[in-house]
């Protein structure tokens, strides 16, 4: 059960990044956050009235505030970074924070077989290979290592804190509400100062209309997203998290396969061994 909402983590994952990645050709990128987590919020505040999700309130909530808050920091470092590039450097680089679950869950005592081990030292090579890393070329700013690494500890402690957010299934519909509720205020409030500033938070021309034209688009990015944070809570408290981690964090090969199918990007000679070698990472993890 553990292999299989983790690798159902990781397609969302890939599948929303791929769609976050599209918009913002279009749209800014704070604002398709902010406006993809709003849905994702309206949804999910649905759910836990028609579960009674809300009777499962109680201090652990803390962790998903603090996933929440975590989250947009992480994911606009991740994009600044990106800016500031090279991408080919950058874009690998932020799947190492998956190094923070694997070392909770070795922390909590948790200890793979040794054909987990090699699994994960597959997986995580491959993971890196497939964001197509560049071996030679312009070096990368300190700025923008700074930035990458920021940005891949809080992918990776966002992971470890939504696994600790509940134990229930209605305790998780409640945990990725809240979550979401934080994501919004902290969004909502960056894109609020960036607006003050002058800096441009609609599409040019278009405005109100070019978001409610992308409306499938952003609630398909924001309601993945979600899916994707509650398949690996799942994933997380039926298994060793140290596995859990590392087969959802494949998303970066999701998203590089989309690509390919969709925009008919060819996949580099790099990007091809790497998603071969996270696939024999994943069989050796679910066979151990």
């Amino acid at each position: 059960m553990t292999a299989l909402f983790a690798l159902a983590t990781s397609v969302l994952w890939g599948l929303a990044d791929f769609g976050g990645g599209l918009l913002t050709r279009r749209i800014p990128a704070l604002t398709v956050v902010v406006a993809s987590q709003t849905i994702a919020v309206v949804v999910l505040g649905a759910v836990v009235i028609a579960t009674g999700g809300w009777t499962e309130w109680g201090p652990q909530l803390w962790f998903a505030v603090a996933a929440g808050l975590v989250g947009p920091v992480a994911m606009l470092s991740f994009y600044k970074a990106l800016a500031l590039g090279p991408m080919g450097v950058v874009s690998p680089l932020g799947s190492v924070g998956v190094a923070v679950p694997v070392g909770v869950g070795l922390v909590l005592g948790e200890r793979p077989g040794l054909l987990q081990y090699g699994g994960i030292a597959v997986a995580v090579v491959g993971i890196v290979l497939a964001g197509g890393p560049q071996f030679r070329g312009a070096p990368v700013q300190r700025q923008a290592l700074f930035l990458t690494l920021l940005a891949a500890f809080g992918f990776g402690a966002v992971m470890a804190l939504i696994a600790e957010a509940s134990t229930t299934l209605t305790g998780l519909f409640l945990a990725l509400f809240v979550q979401r509720v934080s994501n919004v205020l902290a969004g909502g409030t960056a894109l609020y100062v960036a607006s003050k500033r002058g800096m441009e938070v609609l599409p040019r021309g278009e405005g109100i209309r070019m978001l409610w034209s992308a409306f499938p688009a952003l609630a398909f990015v924001g309601l993945a997203d979600v899916a994707a944070n509650g398949t690996y809570s799942i994933a997380a408290q039926n298994g060793p998290v140290t596995v859990a981690a590392v087969l959802a964090s494949l998303y970066p090969v999701i998203t590089a396969l989309a690509a390919r199918g969709v925009l008919k990007e060819r996949l580099r000679a790099v990007q091809a061994a790497g998603a071969g070698l996270a696939l024999v990472g994943t069989v050796m993890l679910a066979s151990g």
